[in-house]
């Protein structure tokens, strides 16, 4: 659409549409939540209101007494009622404290927190935050609403990355209970935080008996076997990880006491921080189903205050690149758009932009403007990974010719190899082709891997396809034998070990399995005086072959010519740069041990004969598929 005309009559038509959205009124009950109930002006209400169907129901309506008794009944069944009535924030704008009047993403977070609540259900959800929209401020008022108005003795927690962000965020309980109008107060004495058995970091609300602890996750065990109903985790993609402690062992200590009741809460809520992280882990494990908590994100175009007057819409439009007009097409107002545009400026690069104030949540993970890989690439990919089936692939010994004999996979929730597809019994040469990437030893290096394509799927869709993968630290020698084991359990697979750290291990050559397991890749090496040609065994990544691997793994991506299935390469994909000097590899904090076996495996793909068609005769077994 490039006819001004059009474009403004429909842009009228959008802010049309958000002026009748933005006629919220929390009074009155208008464009607030859940099942509402017109009732007239009367003796103690304030005048006509929607009020929850709830309120209707409780055996205490019709014994309200006096103006106070309606609002704290209200206030019972009506939190958006109760944030305008009875709690002050400061307003980011003017400075001064005003009536919490949510704004339209914190109407929509309310909205499903609310939803599961009437239901009866545990209250769960992670939160991947934009800026500006007061995010942290609705949960902690959600908790405190619970807290003062629906139960007592019913304690939460705060826990950010450092202890002066909880101490902040805990800040505005005490505001709320500072300003708290007495008349609607719900608690046998005044409200105020009191301290609890001279505790530093708990607060107890006077006349509730609710507690309010506040942590960190540089000290988790301060916060360990607390008696707890609800927790608010703030900002979780900035929780470090070290050897003594990670994001997910915390985050399970902390969920582990709040049991899964009604009106139990847990809310991980954070900025993004790149991907790989726990968060990031969480948040597309919510994505996709497999996590007890609602994935919600809040675009920058949602939030009011990013919108600017257009004077000329037709110099606007003109002015507009291929991503700001996709804007338009995505359902934005010119007004949004007109923000969107001057604001790019302050950035030398849009992918900082984009971080700063996402359209989509991808672009909230997107890491720096040097990535290798297209971010929305990365996502077609990621499109089909999905947890497989765990375990191992065992023969009757670890090491030596029984490694290889009566070879079986053996189920195991933490087993270290995940298996998508099981091997298809053919007689096909290099059906399939598996890929070693060597690690460390130790627990904190890197992984090695063993990564197993299809290069011939017979199911859709028919492109390479990744189908297994064993990921995991373990001494050299073994990791010839595992990746040997491997190789022969998929139909005598075409077996490619990176040789690099190999060559320079007497304990663990490759040359000690080839007596077992004879299709090695070979490479070819010409000497000096280039008369002696000598094969060698495994792949040589060096500063010939890395950049034309990393090459054959970029047009894949690119032209998502394999189907990945595992979420690790994708992340690995995402956080792979390129130096200035041209070298190749994975943000500071993050792996490549993944992402190399993919290129590698591309790149020797492409001197391969293609796999023959199967005989007639192929009896095809074992197709099982685990996702």
């Amino acid at each position: 659409m490039d006819n001004i005309d059009e474009i403004l009559v429909e842009n009228r038509k959008r802010n049309a549409r958000l002026a009748r959205d933005s006629n919220y009124d929390p009074v009155a009950g208008i464009g607030c939540c859940g099942p509402r109930t017109r009732v007239a002006a009367g003796t103690f209400n304030d005048g006509d209101a929607m009020i929850p169907d709830s309120m209707l129901a409780d055996d205490c309506y019709s014994l309200v007494a006096s103006h106070s008794d309606w609002v704290k009944l209200r206030c019972r069944h009506d939190f958006e009622y109760w944030a305008f009535s009875c709690v002050r924030i400061r307003d980011k704008i003017t400075g001064r404290d005003v009536p919490f009047r949510l704004n339209k993403p914190q109407r929509r977070v309310v909205g499903i927190l609310e939803a599961d609540r009437r239901d009866n259900k545990p209250l769960r959800m992670i939160l991947l935050k934009a800026r500006q929209w007061g995010g942290s401020t609705l949960v902690q008022m959600y908790m405190a609403w619970i807290q003062t108005c629906l139960r007592r003795n019913w304690h939460s927690l705060i826990c950010a990355h450092v202890k002066d962000t909880a101490a902040q965020i805990r800040g505005m309980y005490s505001n709320m209970l500072a300003s708290y109008p007495e008349p609607f107060w719900q608690g046998d004495e005044p409200p105020r935080f009191r301290s609890f058995e001279r505790a530093a970091n708990i607060r107890e609300i006077a006349g509730r008996n609710c507690r309010v602890t506040i942590g960190s996750s540089e000290n988790p065990e301060a916060v360990r076997g607390s008696d707890i109903a609800m927790a608010h985790l703030s900002e979780v993609a900035f929780w470090s990880a070290t050897a003594q402690r990670n994001p997910e062992a915390t985050v399970r200590a902390i969920c582990g006491a709040v049991a899964m009741t009604p009106l139990s809460l847990v809310v991980m809520e954070s900025t993004a921080n790149g991907v790989g992280s726990y968060f990031h882990d969480e948040w597309l494990r919510s994505l996709a189903g497999a996590s007890d908590k609602r994935a919600v994100f809040v675009p920058w175009h949602e939030i009011e205050i990013y919108r600017s007057q257009v004077d000329d819409p037709e110099a606007l439009w003109t002015s507009l690149d291929d991503y700001e007009r996709g804007l338009w097409s995505q359902g934005l107002t010119l007004e949004m758009i007109k923000w969107y545009h001057d604001k790019r400026r302050e950035y030398p690069l849009h992918s900082m932009m984009q971080a700063e104030y996402p359209t989509n949540y991808v672009e909230a993970f997107v890491a720096t403007g040097h990535n290798v890989f297209a971010t929305e690439k990365i996502e077609a990919m990621r499109v089909d990974c999905r947890d497989g089936r765990r375990g191992d692939v065992i023969g009757e010994a670890p090491s030596g010719s029984r490694a290889l004999a009566a070879l079986r996979f053996v189920d195991d929730p933490k087993g270290e190899m995940e298996i998508w597809r099981m091997p298809e019994r053919t007689s096909q040469r290099n059906r399939y082709m598996v890929v070693v990437d060597v690690g460390g030893r130790a627990a904190g290096s890197d992984f090695s891997v063993i990564a197993v394509f299809d290069r011939a799927p017979t199911a859709e869709p028919l492109r390479m396809e990744i189908v297994a993968q064993w990921r995991g630290h373990i001494d050299h020698d073994l990791l010839v034998w595992k990746s040997a084991a491997v190789a022969k359990f998929f139909n005598n697979a075409l077996l490619v070990i990176e040789s690099n750290s190999l060559e320079h291990d007497d304990i663990a050559p490759i040359e000690m399995i080839v007596d077992d397991y004879d299709n090695i890749y070979q490479r070819i090496d010409i000497s000096r005086d280039t008369e002696n040609i000598d094969h060698r065994y495994g792949f040589h990544t060096n500063r010939e072959t890395k950049p034309k691997a990393v090459a054959a793994l970029v047009a894949a991506v690119r032209d998502h010519a394999y189907v990945e299935r595992s979420n690790i390469a994708c992340n690995e994909f995402a956080t792979y740069e390129q130096r200035s000097d041209g070298r190749y590899e994975a943000k500071k904090g993050h792996h490549d041990d993944v992402l190399m076996t993919r290129a590698i495996g591309l790149f020797v793909n492409i001197a391969l004969e293609p796999v023959a068609p199967p005989s007639g005769n192929d009896r095809l077994v074992n197709r099982s598929v685990f996702y």
